[in-house]
C-alpha cells in the first residue's frame, strides 16, 4: 500500500479526487461551519477547476524525468502486457459507453416549464437613496455623458463590468457567465431588445439596488443580482451603463419631452 501512496501515477490519482471534494463539497459546506456564507458551485465551474487541477498535474510530473517515466508506468504495463489484455478489452466497452451516456443525459429532451420571461419592467421609483444621498431619477440623464472624456467613461465601466459583473452576465453580455447556471432566474442579457428599451437612470437603480427586494409586480425581475451601491461609486455605475450600451450598440431611451 504505501509503494503505490508513493508512485506519481497513484498520487496525482488522489490529488484529483481531493480537488474534486474541495470544489464540490468544501466550498458549499465548509465555509458555513465557520460562519461564512457559501453556496455549491456550478457544473461548469467545477469543470474549469478540475481542467486546471489536471494541467497543474501533468506539468509537476513532466517536470522531472525520472518521475515522467515512472508515472507512464502502470499506463504502459496496462496498454501493453499480455496478462491485462481483458482490463484492456473491459476499457474499450467501459469508456466509450460511459462517454454515451454521459452526451445522453446532456442531449435528451426534458418537459421544463417555461422560463419568466422579463418582457415587462418594474416601474422604477422617481426617487432613490445612494449611500444616504437622495438621488431624482425622473428626468435624470447620465451625467458622465456630458462631463470629460466619454472614451475614458467607457474604460472604466469596461473595467468595472470585467471585474464585477462577467462572472454572471458573461463575457458576451449574454447572461452565459460562468456562474449563470446556479442562478434562478439567470442573469439578464443586455441584447438590443432589452437594454434599449431603458432610460439609463432605471439602469442605474437596478444596478445600485440589485435584484432583491422589489414590488410584486417586478418579480420577473427579482433576482440574486446584490446591491452594488455597497461596492461601486456613482461614477462606476454610470460609466458601466455607458459600456452596457456601447455594448449592445444602442443608444439609451431619452425622456420624452413635457
Amino acid at each position: 500500500m504505501k509503494r503505490y501512496l508513493r508512485h506519481p501515477f497513484w498520487q496525482s490519482g488522489l490529488v484529483l479526487i481531493a480537488a474534486y471534494l474541495v470544489v464540490t463539497l468544501g466550498i458549499a459546506y465548509l465555509p458555513p461551519i465557520l460562519g461564512i456564507a457559501s453556496a455549491p458551485v456550478p457544473g461548469s465551474v467545477v469543470l474549469q477547476y478540475m481542467a486546471t487541477v489536471l494541467v497543474g498535474i501533468l506539468l509537476y510530473v513532466s517536470s522531472d524525468e525520472d518521475r515522467w517515466r515512472e508515472f507512464k508506468e502502470p499506463v504502459e504495463v496496462m496498454l501493453t502486457s499480455p496478462d491485462k489484455r481483458y482490463v484492456r478489452s473491459a476499457l474499450l466497452v467501459a469508456i466509450p459507453a460511459l462517454i454515451g451516456v454521459l452526451t445522453f443525459f446532456q442531449v435528451r429532451p426534458t418537459v421544463a416549464a417555461p422560463p419568466n420571461l422579463r418582457s415587462i419592467h418594474p416601474a422604477p421609483p422617481s426617487q432613490i437613496s445612494f449611500r444616504g444621498q437622495p438621488i431624482v431619477l425622473d428626468r435624470l440623464e447620465n451625467p458622465l455623458r456630458h462631463e470629460g472624456d466619454l472614451n475614458e467613461h467607457l474604460a472604466v465601466g469596461r473595467r468595472t463590468y470585467y471585474q464585477n459583473c462577467v462572472a454572471c452576465h458573461g463575457d458576451a453580455l449574454d447572461g452565459n457567465g460562468h456562474f449563470a447556471d446556479a442562478f434562478s432566474p439567470r442573469p439578464l442579457e443586455f441584447g438590443t431588445s432589452t437594454i434599449a428599451q431603458l432610460t439609463e437612470s432605471f439602469v442605474f437603480w437596478r444596478i445600485a439596488k440589485g435584484g432583491v427586494g422589489l414590488p410584486r409586480e417586478g418579480a420577473p425581475w427579482n433576482s440574486a443580482m446584490p446591491a452594488w451601491e455597497d461596492v461601486l461609486t456613482e461614477d462606476e455605475i454610470w460609466s458601466v451603463s455607458i459600456f452596457l450600451y456601447d455594448q449592445a450598440g444602442v443608444s439609451p431611451r431619452t425622456w420624452e419631452a413635457e
